[in-house]
């Protein structure tokens, strides 16, 4: 059995965080999917035209204020969905990886909303967010050679293997999705109160694409908060 879990004292310093879960099994990741192409350019078109304006720092506030409560600096250590909003901002086209990353980031855009994208197949025993440990070990995307984590730092990790570093900042070469990848856990981080309706509202349209373009069959959705703190990805 495989699961998702956030661990308790987490809630200590983030008392209404929130991640909205959906599990898609039987994904075709080895051609580019049309739809998802023009899904990912139009929504990136469209927040470059009616968002030119926007003061994004503002529009991830809530992000940004739980690096300060994880004694991060946002400034330092940009989250992805402010990094990715500024990216689309100044014009940039995000080029077409592969279907679930261009899926990934076109709803990450359209929402304004961290959505990430774990491999099931490389979770050892599943996927935690919990505060680094002694003997935890990091691979920065692209690189070779895995660095030992200090302690204390809130990550996504599997077994030793740390995921993201800094919750939302940084992915690891491990976690990166390839075009074998077939199936997928996607964590929607937010805040209950601040943005969780949303977080259900991208958690229930992504399940609606990847049935109705992607003809997913195996699908599981779920939410975890402080009440109820795990989820069951596979038996």
């Amino acid at each position: 059995m495989k699961k998702f879990r956030i661990e308790k004292d987490v809630f200590e310093k983030l008392p209404n965080y929130c991640v909205g879960i959906v599990v898609a099994k039987g994904i075709d990741n080895e051609i580019f999917n049309k739809k998802v192409e023009d899904f990912l350019d139009n929504t990136v078109n469209n927040f470059a035209t009616n968002k030119k304006e926007a003061n994004i720092r503002e529009l991830v506030s809530p992000y940004r204020e739980a690096f300060y409560a994880l004694e991060m600096n946002p400034n330092k250590y940009m989250c992805s969905i402010e990094a990715l909003l500024k990216r689309v901002q100044k014009g940039s086209k995000l080029p077409h990886i592969n279907t679930i990353v261009d899926l990934g980031n076109a709803f990450s855009v359209k929402y304004e909303l961290p959505l990430g994208a774990h491999d099931v197949d490389k979770l050892e025993w599943g996927l935690e967010v919990r505060f680094s440990k002694e003997n935890d070990t990091f691979l920065p995307l692209g690189e070779t050679e895995t660095e030992n984590m200090p302690t204390g730092e809130l990550v996504y990790a599997s077994s030793n293997t740390v995921k993201t570093r800094r919750w939302i900042w940084r992915q690891s070469n491990d976690g990166k999705i390839e075009e074998t990848t077939q199936n997928v856990f996607f964590p929607i981080d937010g805040f209950k109160g601040i943005n969780d309706k949303q977080v259900l509202k991208l958690r229930d349209e992504l399940v609606e694409f990847l049935t109705s373009v992607l003809c997913c069959k195996d699908i599981k959705i779920g939410f975890v908060d402080k009440a109820n703190n795990e989820f069951v990805i596979s038996e």
